[in-house]
């Protein structure tokens, strides 16, 4: 059967079913593991089975920490503050220390003083990094001074997911509270006068909690045995109502099932909706739960996850700088040129948001869509871009835009669709090579020839150039031919691309490079030869090396299955 246009995909999209949904999440709290989280979710969960999905209610136990009353005092004064997600609770009648000036709570402003008891000032939103930096420094609390008047919500644990025995004591072990701009300047300045004594106070409710993840199914079709499917997810918890933040993505995730459900009939593959919790409160616990206890089959089935977050925020007109895998840049690409008028930055995804899947080695796109352009002034363009409202009391129903909601929705119908209801799955392991080969570029020389690993990744971007000009017009077998290959491909080099390297344990919640493997080569060739420091860097070097040159060869042997025939 021939399936629609993508034009008449678009014209389906309702702004009347977005804004009723959106009113709908409106009405909720959804703190992780709360029950107007699950009532809300009910919701969600009966609108997908009207569109013929089924669907699973999953309830599991997560590490959530939810953050209690806070406030500061300094010089018989009480400053208004909130505390953080995985902060420690403060001693009893609080915890009193000599407040120190860390700048931006670099690794480099930690180093310059020494923290041990002490009480960190430091620059910026509370974040996983600089929490874990006043930790190893003996630090007993941090304070952070907002970028505007606005306390902003955040998880300040750099373990991804529930902790295990392994990462347990990786938690932040101090207290962490925020503070406005002003109330920053003011402690700066009396820092520099003279010095400051500060008592904060924090109450954080950190517990083992069951919370909800629902899945949502509906097959192709003509299904077969393990049909590949396409995840689509996005996090249901919120920060106070988190109209925007998520309720604009959950909007959107509904009518998005609900438009590809109707032409079902043009599928080539299945669709799974994934909703988690413990997103804002347990540091993606919901997601990485899902990819410890699926493993297997997200490893033999999922061929791509679309990841939803933020959409339809007021004002957020610019979206050029969300991000994607660079196997899939294409068809970011085209999605957003399509909808937006707007050229795709070519920003990869970064280590935030539910992404707990790179390890297992599925290609990712997307996740926040829109942030307010340069011109909306530092009044407004706060918070990685988003606006001032975001992680906020103040993210309500007002804060969402019909038209950009309808836009963003389009955007997303857009990628989800083709990842469905293409015969060969629009995955360009060509670009993929062409970006490492630009990583390898940048190595600085070093006791490790990285040769090898430069002809690896030359030769799959020959063959997957040659795999898509087989793919046009393929069908049948030889149609599944190549995306066997293309997953076999992801698998090989996805983890290679996002991980360290290991496929069954996620990193920590914290930056890092375009192919971290890479990261010991990279360290390698800023030493002086001879050290002690440069022989057991290269020891690392090595090792990194070979699991490259590894991945490599599988993506090559794949890539060869797939021109077979």
């Amino acid at each position: 059967m021939t399936g629609p246009t993508l034009e008449e995909l678009f014209a389906d999209v309702s702004a009347a079913a977005l804004m009723r949904h959106v009113t709908e999440f409106a009405r909720w709290t959804k703190f992780a593991g709360s029950a107007e989280e699950i009532e809300s979710l009910q919701f969600v969960k009966a609108e997908l089975e009207s569109y013929g999905f089924s669907t699973e209610l999953i309830l599991h136990d997560a590490y959530i920490s939810l953050p209690g009353a806070a406030r500061v005092q300094w010089d018989n004064r009480t400053l208004g503050c909130i505390t953080h997600s995985f902060s420690r609770p403060s001693a009893p009648g609080g915890t009193q220390g000599e407040l120190v000036d860390v700048g931006a709570g670099s690794e480099q402003d930690f180093a310059r003083h020494d923290l041990r008891g002490k009480i960190a000032l430091i620059a910026g939103l509370a974040m996983p990094p600089a929490a874990r930096r006043a930790s190893l420094a003996g630090a007993i609390g941090h304070v952070h001074v907002s970028p505007d008047e606005h306390l902003h919500e955040m998880c300040i644990s750099p373990v991804w997911g529930s902790p295990s025995d392994e990462t347990v004591d990786q938690l932040p072990t101090a207290v962490a509270v925020s503070i406005s701009a002003a109330a920053g300047a003011a402690l700066k300045a009396a820092i520099t006068a003279g010095g400051v004594t500060l008592t904060l106070h924090a109450e954080v409710d950190t517990a083992w909690r069951r919370t909800p993840i629902l899945i949502a199914d509906m097959a192709s079709p003509n299904p077969g045995a393990d049909e590949p499917f396409v995840l689509f997810s996005g996090h249901h918890d919120t920060w106070y109502y988190g109209v925007m933040d998520n309720g604009g993505a959950n909007a959107t995730m509904l009518e998005v099932a609900r438009i590809c459900a109707l032409h079902r009939d043009a599928w080539q593959r299945g669709l799974r909706l994934a909703v988690w919790s413990g997103h804002s409160q347990g540091r993606y616990s919901g997601s990485a739960w899902y990819a410890d206890a699926r493993w297997e089959e997200l490893e033999r089935r999922c061929v791509a996850h679309v990841n939803i977050d933020s959409t339809g925020g007021r004002g957020n007109t610019e979206i050029a700088d969300t991000t994607a895998a660079s196997e899939l840049f294409g068809l970011a690409r085209e999605a957003l040129l399509r909808h937006a008028g707007q050229e795709f930055a070519g920003r990869r995804v970064g280590r935030a948001g539910d992404e707990s899947f790179w390890g297992i080695g599925i290609p990712a796109m997307f996740g926040n869509m829109g942030t307010q352009p340069p011109e909306a002034g530092p009044a407004n363009r706060l918070a990685f871009g988003t606006g001032w409202w975001w992680h906020t009391r103040d993210d309500t129903l007002d804060k969402i835009d019909e038209a950009i909601l309808v836009r963003d929705t389009h955007i997303f119908l857009h990628a989800v669709w083709r990842l469905l209801a293409e015969t060969i799955l629009p995955l360009d392991y060509a670009a993929h090579a062409e970006t490492l080969l630009g990583e390898l570029a940048k190595l600085p020389p070093s006791a490790v020839n990285v040769d090898l690993l430069v002809e690896r990744a030359k030769t799959v971007r020959e063959k997957a150039t040659a795999l898509t000009a087989r793919a046009a017009g393929a069908k049948g077998a030889q149609a599944a031919r190549i995306n066997t290959a293309l997953l076999a491909v992801s698998r090989a080099l996805v983890p290679m691309d996002y991980t360290t390297g290991d496929r069954f344990a996620p990193d920590p919640a914290i930056f890092q490079s375009a192919w971290p493997p890479l990261d010991a080569l990279r360290r390698l060739g800023t030493l002086p030869a001879g050290g002690d420091a440069a022989r057991f860097t290269k020891v690392a070097a090595m090792r990194a090396h070979n699991r490259m040159a590894y991945a490599l060869r599988e993506a090559i042997a794949a890539l060869d299955a797939g021109l077979t025939g």
